[in-house]
């Protein structure tokens, strides 16, 4: 009777062991599906397929779109203009082109053009009379003072350009942490893996045992409550596996967040992919290096942001200066003789000045003031910076460090654990030992190993924190 009570809860958990239904598609991993998944395979997909690196590309690939747009303020500009006089006394008509071309180095620009006219105009308009053939004229405007070393055109170029760079770092910043938490989404997946074979191990020794005890009971070698007393460690012991089962499920969901397809679906990846042994808890083979604080991402933006306030100081106080334009241009009739007379004929060469000063610029003085506070803040903001990633490389290392002896200290407990589980058995076979203290030195053992695997993720997790800290594009798998 008392064994019909115990098994009953073996029957109803039995059908909880079986699998999940998922809506990601099951084993259907990029390669093979029953070869061991690495990290190197998870990360590989990860850069290839995340969501929020897809993302962050196309803001980067919106900035240089935005780039190009400050480009066009140097493209060169065609235009065509005609004008005819179809009633009154006059019969004039003149077409005129121009082409204007900035000067990418100088806030003036250079120009040519062509124009042409037929019949008479009034002599307000005197200067509308070609040649025949028309005139063909060239000129450029130089600028001396303001606008020669910056000017608005330029200025937005280089902001642009900055947005780039900004774009391209966040773009980093967002694919390191992207790689970190594929990291950590794999490492528990192979923890809880491993927890889930230790406790699949320990129900495999109770339900082996069950078989030989069973028979004892039957001749009389072994009191029928022994039989009772392992079904009760056999329930125990199942009710581990369903609670190890259920984390390892949501592991494997959690990873596939970052593990995808060719397709960029999700992978739900099952116990048949589990690496053989903890060997996959090593990690990524992190390290901090020389000068690790200047290829921060999040640093990089600072740096960045303080160019463009630079860039913003010094159109500023290009507004301040006064203007001092340089202007030449040379002109030439073509063919016969017009209306207009022979003076059209001979080259002409004209040279001129354009001169002012701002007697009151009060908007560039608050810009140039906005300009100075910005970049003061942004430079105190990288100086907290640097020192805040010392800080925090630095205790990430005194982690790893700490992870690393606790994790050899248990190794050294698993293994005594395990010699231990295995001569109380011995013993127990023997006659020498009694149920209650073989159970309880596997159980010790079971809990040993599994607090080797957890000493052994902490391990994992710090390396991965480390790498993600130091910017470390190799070990996050950034670098193909």
């Amino acid at each position: 009777m008392i064994r019909s009570l115990l098994l009953l809860p073996l029957l109803a958990a039995a059908p909880v062991l079986s699998a999940p239904k998922a809506s990601p598609r099951e084993a259907g991993a990029p390669t093979s599906a029953s070869a061991p998944l690495t990290l190197d395979e998870v990360l590989r997909a990860s850069a290839r397929a995340a969501p929020q690196i897809i993302e962050a590309l196309a803001r980067e690939r919106a900035a240089e779109g935005r780039a190009l747009t400050a480009a066009g303020a140097f493209d060169t500009v065609f235009e065509v203009d005609g004008r005819s006089r179809a009633l009154g006394y006059y019969d004039g008509s003149i077409v005129s082109a121009r082409a204007t071309r900035p000067l990418e180095g100088n806030g003036g620009y250079l120009y040519g053009g062509y124009r042409v006219s037929r019949g008479d105009f009034p002599i307000y308009e005197d200067e509308y009379y070609t040649n025949r053939l028309g005139e063909l004229k060239v000129g450029a405007l130089y600028s001396l003072l303001r606008d020669r070393l910056v000017d608005e055109r330029r200025t937005r170029r280089t902001l642009a350009a900055g947005d780039i760079d900004i774009a391209r770092f966040e773009r980093e910043a967002v694919a390191i942490g992207v790689q970190r938490r594929a990291v950590d989404a794999y490492q528990n997946w192979v923890a809880n893996g491993l927890r889930l074979r230790a406790y699949r191990d320990l129900l495999d020794l109770s339900e082996n045992r069950r078989g030989a005890l069973t028979r004892q009971v039957q001749l009389g070698a072994r009191p029928e409550i022994l039989l009772a007393e392992n079904d009760q460690n056999l329930v125990r012991r199942r009710a581990l596996v369903v609670r190890a089962e259920g984390d390892f499920q949501a592991a494997a969901n959690a990873l596939s967040l970052y593990y995808r397809d060719e397709a960029g679906n999700r992978v739900l990846v099952g116990t048949e992919r589990l690496p053989a042994d903890a060997s996959a808890l090593a990690g990524v083979a992190a390290a901090a290096q020389a000068q690790f604080a200047q290829t921060r991402p999040d640093l990089q933006v600072l740096l960045a942001r303080i160019d463009q306030s630079a860039a913003r100081l010094a159109l500023a106080q290009n507004d301040l200066r006064p203007r001092f334009d340089l202007r030449g241009e040379a002109g030439k009739d073509v063919g016969d003789e017009g209306l207009g007379g022979r003076s059209r004929t001979p080259l002409e060469g004209i040279v001129g000045f354009r001169f002012s000063l701002p007697l009151q610029n009060r908007a560039a003085k608050g810009r140039i003031a906005e300009a100075r506070a910005e970049i003061d803040a942004l430079e105190a903001r990288s100086r907290f910076l640097r020192d805040q990633i010392a800080t925090e490389v630095e205790g990430i290392n005194i982690g790893v460090g700490a992870a690393e002896r606790l994790a050899g200290i248990a190794e050294q407990e698993r293994q005594l654990a395990e010699r231990l589980a295995a001569a109380e058995r011995r013993r127990f076979e023997l006659g020498s030992s009694d149920f209650f203290l073989v159970n309880q030195r596997e159980e010790t053992a079971t809990d040993a190993r599994v607090r080797l695997v957890d000493a052994q993720a902490r391990i994992a997790a710090a390396r991965a924190e480390l790498a993600a800290a130091t910017a470390d594009r190799t070990a996050l798998g950034l670098t193909r």
